[in-house]
């Protein structure tokens, strides 16, 4: 969809140190990470979109807004581009490109597209280090884009990094290892576990422009303990800047929250010299993204827990000795989708109109779409327990303010569905087939009807409840209506007056008006206080079953109520 820094594969000069064993020719990695953005208050009572605001700091911002292929420039316009655009169906088309009628902005995207990209381009490579003593790993920074969505506070951080020539072994490690937010723990020596033991990001001269913490084991401690928050490791804190996390004292406009796992949603492409010389092991740790094994031969987990991996998890249509891209197999668990594929075929390692391409375009944008709608859907489930944790019974503001928050909630879910949801994004196979292995893998539809039965109930009770309230009042006006009635009757049979003072002094007159209306509010005050017990009496006296005493008492117990 963006103009790539690279279609074909990386420079030699940036290739990884080859290593022994099975080799991985070419390597591919994409991380998206889902994060809810907070609206910031700003002063005055403005309100700017998230992408208004990083347009407005210029200079101070890394990021710009991404060069849109699709602008009218036939120069940036490529195969690849189009092929991914007639991929998708109509409706998908609309989402990721817009209706390509409105004006266009300085990027060239079209105004009505609800997605905007920015990208940054001081970061050019990333040196890892799996493990202490490990050599270090230098991988190419493709690109780095940030997605935001119109009329959704979900932002995903996107990053794609490229290398060549290095051992499957280090391939296993660097997709379980980097990608990580932050620390899930550390060992009695008090190493960082599961994450990367060193990552730099480099820039273009290669100087180090930040580096992860994740061995400083006390300030995560001290954070989650304070702030009942994880901490954002060091690096991935650097690049999201301007955006800061909610709970870190940096000040910022734009603040985001985690709202998924801390281990991010990733792809990986991997072109091997004979994808068959892959074991089923290799497989299961490719597909479930769970690492190298020190053993060789040795399962991830239970063989009976993995008795189904390859109808779950493989789309194995392309696992054959024949097409332009023989022996290529998909791993889908939904947190991960990965291709692998022989690396001789050069359809399958083309950028421009093979698998390397669709791995990039249109396979990337269908991961995209099913992450984003489970980001939605867990934002908007957040937004809900917010507002009942701000509700205030006994607090008339506070019961206001929740009642509009339900009602935004309500009207943002059905903008949703018009316009995100959708359970088939193309009539391709194995698009489509992809698609729904995400889907159903991240549980999609199953969090789209809890989000919508916890909308519905909210907005169901604020229905009912304004239907209380207005029988509760129509009871109050009845009441106190056919109390009024017996004294509009009573006066005003054949025009009668009690009193005859028309003829009386005009200050005498007001003097009497005045009485009669004093008295008139302070009765019928009085009669709307004790309209509830009015109103039982009024059902007690139609009711033909109950004895006279029973009325009686009914009319007693007006006087009797406590809380009217």
């Amino acid at each position: 969809m963006l103009q790539p820094a690279s279609e074909a594969g990386l420079a030699d000069g940036a290739a990884c140190t080859p290593s022994p064993g099975t080799q991985v020719r070419h390597l591919r990695q994409i991380l998206l990470w889902p994060l809810r953005l907070i609206p910031a208050r700003e002063s005055g009572g403005t309100h700017r979109t998230p992408w208004q605001v990083l347009r407005d700091m210029g200079e101070a911002s890394p990021w710009r807004e991404a060069l849109d292929e699709y602008s009218g420039d036939r120069s940036s316009f490529h195969e690849r581009h189009y092929n991914e655009f007639v991929t998708f169906l109509p409706y998908v088309q609309r989402f990721l490109y817009g209706d390509g009628r409105s004006a266009r902005g300085a990027s060239g995207r079209d105004a009505s597209a609800p997605m905007r990209v920015f990208r940054r381009r001081d970061v050019k490579s990333v040196r890892v280090v799996a493990r202490p003593g490990d050599p270090p790993l230098t991988l190419n920074v493709v690109h780095i884009d940030l997605y935001f969505f119109f009329d959704v506070d979900v932002v995903l951080l996107n990053v794609e990094l490229g290398c060549d020539d290095l051992s499957l072994g280090r391939a296993h490690e660097q997709l379980y290892r980097f990608g990580r937010g932050y620390p899930a723990g550390w060992s009695d020596g008090g190493q960082a576990l599961h994450c990367m033991a060193e990552v730099d990001w480099l820039g273009g001269d290669g100087q180090v422009l930040a580096s992860s913490d994740a061995q400083q084991r006390n300030a995560f401690l001290t954070h989650v303990s304070e702030h009942r928050a994880p901490r954002i490791a060091a690096h991935w804190s650097f690049l999201l800047e301007p955006l800061v996390a909610d709970h870190s004292a940096a000040p910022g406009l734009l603040r985001y929250r985690q709202i998924e796992y801390y281990r991010m949603p990733m792809m990986a492409y991997l072109a091997l010299d004979d994808p068959r010389v892959l074991s089923r092991n290799d497989f299961i740790r490719l597909g479930l993204v769970t690492g190298a094994s020190a053993a060789g031969s040795e399962l991830p987990y239970a063989a009976e827990h993995l008795a189904d991996f390859e109808s779950r998890y493989c789309y194995d249509r392309f696992w054959a000795d024949a097409g332009p891209a023989p022996n290529t197999r998909y791993l889908c668990s939904g947190h991960s989708l990965v291709v692998v594929g022989d690396a001789r075929a050069a359809y399958f390692g083309c950028g421009e109109r093979g698998v390397l391409a669709q791995f990039r375009h249109q396979h990337f944008l269908l991961f995209l779409i099913a992450h984003f709608q489970k980001a939605a859907l867990l934002m908007m489930s957040d937004r809900l327990v917010e507002a009942l944790e701000r509700l205030e019974i006994g607090d008339p503001p506070s019961v206001r303010r929740f009642k509009r928050s339900i009602r935004a909630s309500f009207e943002g879910f059905l903008r949703f569905t018009h316009r995100y949801w959708f359970h088939e994004v193309s009539e391709q196979a194995h698009v489509r087939a992809l698609f729904h292995l995400c889907s159903t893998h991240l549980g999609l539809d199953p969090l789209y009807t809890e989000v919508k039965e916890r909308v519905a109930d909210m907005n169901t009770y604020l229905d009912a409840d304004s239907l209380r309230r207005q029988a509760n009042t129509v009871v109050r006006l009845t009441v106190v209506t056919i109390l009024g009635l017996i004294g509009t009757v009573t006066t005003g049979f054949l025009g009668m007056n009690l009193l005859a003072e028309a003829d009386a002094s005009l200050g005498r007159r007001l003097l009497i008006f005045g009485i009669v209306f004093v008295a008139t509010i302070v009765l019928t005050v009085y009669t709307m206080t004790k309209s509830k017990g009015l109103s039982d009496f009024l059902d007690a006296l139609s009711d033909e079953r109950l004895s006279p005493w029973m009325k009686t008492k009914a009319l007693l117990g007006v006087w009797r109520r406590r809380g009217d």
